[in-house]
């Protein structure tokens, strides 16, 4: 038997020594194309890593949806918003490691924008826990085939002509209640602010609230709720989108813009970032992969192609920055909310869609 063993062993020593592993990407909905995918591929095995990208089916949602599915173990490299990094009640940062930005890998590094670099929320002890990747802002997008005005207002949008014709997110409640905040002539962030005053925060969440009736009149003017990437549909007016979905669809014929609301639109900045648990040549190979990604080509795809703004110099032309070089001024980034913040707001939300008192 030991004979037999020790043949079996022989034999299939080559093959278990050269095993591929794979790099599990889990990332937002347009973010990571298969042709990029297989150019990184192509490197890694070019330089002799037995490590071959995969991305997940599953794709990117929100803080909760994103922790449950980080924390489960199969992710390698994830896309996090930056507010999610260390936004309390989900300890992304637990789950996390450290990029050094000057590893012989990176060398696109050099190239992102300073003001993205070292932004604090997204910084621990041992240095940044992300790598920028690209933002935009938060945004009512309107059908202009059916809308011959854009509303002025956010409360514009809680007209009866509106009614079943505005699609929000259902994966993140956060932008929606910033939506509602707006309407009620309040700073987006207000749920924020208030979450370490306990009368203000107390009076926010009343049930007979002037916050909760207008989120529950958000909610009513739903037709279509979208979880991993909105849809412009023809029967809708107005859709909200972060960007990259919108610019798409106009990108094929879509006759769509952005609302520009007197109140303003908040600002997002994705991140890439590496799990906790990678090491030695998948933590190079993830290396090899963010520096790709952070790269002049998949830079000016995601401007060119997702309209979203991009997070390097190498780019030719960065519209929406040029045109407001305070773009990412940090007072409009959405914040990492407390553990009071996000319960108060999913309250709001599942209250506005009758799920509770």
């Amino acid at each position: 038997m030991r004979n037999l063993l020790l043949g079996a062993a022989l034999a299939f020593g080559g093959t278990m020594a050269q095993a591929t592993e794979y790099l599990n990407v889990f990332t937002w909905d347009g973010y990571v194309l298969p042709e990029e995918v297989a150019a990184v591929n192509d490197i890694l095995k070019a330089e002799g890593y037995d490590v071959e990208v995969r991305v997940l089916d599953t794709l990117a949602e929100g803080p909760e949806q994103m922790f449950d599915v980080i924390r489960s173990g199969d992710v390698d490299v994830s896309f996090l918003t930056l507010n999610y990094i260390q936004m309390e009640g989900f300890p992304f940062s637990n789950l996390l490691q450290p990029i050094d930005v000057s590893s012989p890998r990176l060398g696109n590094a050099q190239a992102l924008l300073p003001e993205l670099s070292e932004i604090a929320m997204g910084m621990s002890d041992g240095g940044p826990l992300y790598l920028p990747f690209g933002g935009g802002s938060y945004g009512i997008w309107a059908n202009d085939d059916v809308v011959t005005e854009h509303p002025s207002s956010v409360a514009e949008l809680l007209k009866p002509e509106w009614k079943g014709r505005l699609s929000l997110t259902s994966g993140q409640v956060q932008p929606n209640v910033a939506l509602a905040l707006m309407a009620i002539g309040q700073p987006p962030f207000a749920v924020q602010d208030a979450s370490g005053d306990r009368a203000k925060i107390g009076e926010m969440q009343k049930a007979d609230g002037e916050l909760q009736q207008t989120m529950t009149a958000l909610h009513d003017q739903v037709g279509f709720f979208w979880s991993a990437g909105p849809e412009f549909r023809d029967d809708l007016a107005f859709v909200a989108s972060y960007g990259p979905g919108a610019a798409a669809h106009v990108a094929s014929g879509g006759n769509w813009s952005i609302v520009n609301f007197d109140e303003g639109n908040t600002v997002w900045l994705d991140t890439i970032n590496f799990s906790k648990k990678l090491d030695g040549k998948k933590l190079e190979a993830a290396e090899i992969f963010a520096n790709y990604f952070i790269g002049k080509e998949v830079q000016e795809r995601i401007v060119n192609g997702l309209g979203m703004v991009a997070a390097t110099t190498l780019v030719d032309a960065n519209p929406m920055l040029d045109e407001n070089p305070e773009f990412f001024a940090e007072e409009l980034f959405w914040p990492p909310y407390t553990k009071v913040a996000n319960n108060v707001m999913n309250m709001l939300s599942k209250r506005a869609s009758g799920g509770g008192s």
